[in-house]
C-alpha cells in the first residue's frame, strides 16, 4: 500500500476517534465536563511541544542560541537591560 494512502488512513481514523471522543465530551454533565476541560488544559500545559524541545536544544552550550544568551548575559551583567515589567508599563 502506498504510503500516501496510508497516511490518508491513518488522518481518518484519527478523526474519527476525535469525533468519537467530542460526542462523548459534549455528552458529560456540564460539572463533568467542566472537570474534564480543566484536566485537559492543565496536561497541555504540561506537554513539551517541538517549539519548546527546539528552544531547549539550541541553548544548550554550543548550540546556535549560545551566543545569543551570553550577549543578553552581559548586557544584563553590565546594566544595559531594563525589567520586563518596566518595559510592558509603558507600552
Amino acid at each position: 500500500m502506498p504510503y500516501v494512502i496510508k497516511q490518508a488512513i491513518l488522518i481518518y481514523s484519527m478523526t474519527a476517534n476525535v469525533e468519537k471522543i467530542a460526542e462523548q465530551v459534549r455528552a458529560l454533565p456540564a460539572e463533568e465536563r467542566d472537570e474534564f476541560l480543566s484536566w485537559l488544559a492543565q496536561y497541555e500545559l504540561e506537554q513539551p511541544d517541538d517549539w519548546d524541545k527546539e528552544i531547549a536544544r539550541d541553548s544548550q552550550p554550543g548550540g546556535p542560541l549560545d551566543d545569543l544568551i551570553k550577549r543578553a548575559r552581559k548586557d544584563h551583567a553590565e546594566g544595559r537591560t531594563k525589567p520586563l515589567d518596566e518595559l510592558l508599563d509603558n507600552s
